[in-house]
């Protein structure tokens, strides 16, 4: 995973009213397995919640076909 990288999360975080699913994108990278994700509401923009997570709370999206 890296910077700018688009994810989802792999469960709920209902403190922070984000659902599994809920697509981010990482905007810093903390350590070797801490990022930070930003999720933003689609039709405003608006930030919605930034949280640190790890890789096991995350997915990468691709959205180009890409060999195994």
């Amino acid at each position: 995973m890296k910077i700018l990288d688009t994810v989802a999360l792999l469960s709920d975080i209902p403190e922070h009213h984000l659902i599994k699913g809920q697509v981010g994108t990482i905007v810093e990278q903390l350590d070797d397995n801490a990022y930070e994700v930003e999720f933003i509401d689609a039709k405003t923009g608006e930030t919605l919640s930034i949280e640190t997570l790890g890789e096991k709370d995350l997915m990468v999206l691709h959205f180009e076909l890409e060999k195994a």
